[in-house]
């Protein structure tokens, strides 16, 4: 069963600047009412409120921070749709000296991060009649790449706990999406080097709605992503997707 957006209400992290503000405002495209920007500097979002006005509301947020997280989710606390668009990425091998401490600065924000989201706001979509989360894991999640070896590692668990909360918040109504972008043209995009083959973050905002209005879990958006998930289409469908018991 698909979400639709016109007339709903939608918090989105990171939503100052790249792949974050196109989602925000591709939401407001699609005719919802109201989008709390969940960034670290709230004065980051003055651009969007002077184009959008009241649509858009700035809310302090860390995914490092569960204090500002808990204070998201009572500030927000009539949203029915939760795009978790931040991220942390550092070009980190396994060989690396300081493999061990990127790592775990990986995991904080992308994967702990992600389940102190969900346990905050799961209550509060359950309240407004379920609606939808988004999580934003990349195609780092099924395919290791070496010279990111750390970041893999975290979007990896991110994608496994995104499967778990599908699941679980079935129970109680909640859509969960399952974004897995390859190359984007962000700031993120540009650190990692990939300026000469990352694609438009509008493609990521196009399939989120998508995937939203049809009611299904996994996204690949751009050109990368698709080749990706089209080799993995065939396992995604018969066992990720799958009702399957354990044991």
């Amino acid at each position: 069963m698909g979400y639709e957006i016109q007339g709903q209400v939608a918090l989105v992290t990171g939503a100052n600047r790249g792949i974050g503000k196109v989602i925000l405002e591709g939401l407001l495209k699609e005719g919802a009412a109201k989008v709390y920007a969940a960034v670290r500097d709230t004065s980051s979002v003055a651009g969007l409120i002077d184009e959008y006005g009241d649509k858009v509301v700035p809310v302090e947020f860390d995914l490092t921070k569960p204090a500002l997280i808990k204070n998201a989710a009572e500030v927000a606390s009539d949203v029915s749709l939760v795009v978790n668009n931040a991220g942390v990425l550092k070009p980190t091998t396994a060989l690396s000296e300081d493999a061990v401490e990127s790592l775990e600065f990986e995991m904080t924000a992308n994967v702990y991060g992600l389940m102190r989201v969900a346990q905050a706001f799961a209550p509060v979509l359950k309240a407004n009649g379920g609606g939808a989360l988004v999580q934003l894991n990349s195609v780092a999640s099924l395919k290791n790449f070496p010279q990111f070896t750390t970041y893999c590692a975290s979007k990896a668990a991110s994608y496994s706990v995104t499967q778990a909360l599908k699941d679980l918040l079935k129970e109680q109504g909640t859509l969960v999406v399952s974004v897995h972008p390859g190359p984007i043209a962000t700031d993120m995009g540009h650190d990692a080097g990939f300026d000469e083959i990352a694609e438009s973050p509008e493609l990521v905002a196009e399939g989120i709605v998508a995937a939203l209005k049809a009611g299904e879990f996994h996204v690949f958006p751009d050109s990368m992503a698709k080749d990706v998930g089209a080799a993995y289409h065939s396992f995604a469908e018969n066992v990720i997707e799958a009702e399957m018991a354990e044991g």
